[in-house]
């Protein structure tokens, strides 16, 4: 077997490679980074001394703090289409908790209403986090990745607190 080498060859391979990378990181999903790579984004809102903002506010998302209850109000989602999944977790101390609840979002909204398993609890800490979804549309936190803001590399988080 006689082994050529080709200047056709390698641009062409050299080609293919840039493509693939480039449509990787166009895509905005980042779900390959690992974990060490991922930094919470705060929403502006300072409801725990234990929850840092480690990089800028994503736009994404909006929420502010609100009366405890059986649902969740975002105030606005900002993604382009297909959309994702908005989900309300509790926050405990620097970790992300269960998640509450959870709605799909087919693109930019306003005014987005979560509906709760359970219902917040006054004088707590909560986050809303998105979700891309895996493809079948049911939300499900082990299949379902992470969102991420492709301008800062982080997933989208915001963070509020209950009041009676």
């Amino acid at each position: 077997m006689t082994k050529n080498f080709s200047l056709n060859s390698f641009v062409g391979g050299f080609m293919l490679g840039a493509l693939l990378v480039a449509g990787w990181s166009l895509s905005g999903d980042f779900s390959l980074l690992p974990l060490s790579a991922y930094s919470i984004v705060s929403s502006g809102h300072s409801t725990n001394n234990d929850v840092k903002a480690a990089a800028p506010e994503s736009g994404a998302i909006a929420v502010t703090d609100q009366s405890a209850g059986p649902q969740v109000v975002v105030e606005s989602v900002t993604v382009p289409p297909p959309g994702v999944w908005v989900a309300v977790r509790e926050v405990n101390g620097a970790d992300l908790g269960n998640v509450l609840g959870a709605v799909r979002v087919n693109g930019p909204h306003s005014s987005v209403t979560v509906p709760l398993l359970r219902a917040t609890v006054p004088g707590s800490s909560y986050a809303v986090e998105l979700y891309r979804d895996d493809g079948n549309d049911v939300f499900d936190l082990s299949t379902d990745s992470v969102y991420v803001d492709f301008a800062t590399g982080a997933p989208v988080i915001a963070y509020f607190t209950t009041a009676s």
